[in-house]
């Protein structure tokens, strides 16, 4: 019995261990700046006319802009990794 016990206590830190690790490699995904997709009060940090998250008074601004992950800016329609004017 002692025996079963160690063997799924040992198990139990593989998994464990094989947990944590993808959560780590899931944390390291590329991010980047996309412009023009931000719904109003929906935007990323500053802007051109304000200082802070949240503050875009219009849809689609271009120079406010969402953090995605690296390869989706592309996809969405008007979206553009450099603002706009």
């Amino acid at each position: 019995m002692k025996t079963v016990s160690s063997i799924v206590a040992a198990i139990s830190s593989l998994l464990a261990a094989g947990v944590v690790a993808n959560i780590a490699v899931a944390g390291e995904t590329a991010m980047e700046k996309c412009y023009g997709v931000a719904k109003a009060g929906k935007n990323d940090c500053a802007g051109a006319a304000h200082a802070c998250a949240g503050q875009a008074k219009a849809d689609a601004g271009g120079k406010e802009f969402l953090t995605l992950p690296k390869g989706t800016c592309e996809r969405l329609v008007g979206g553009s990794l450099t603002p706009k004017n």
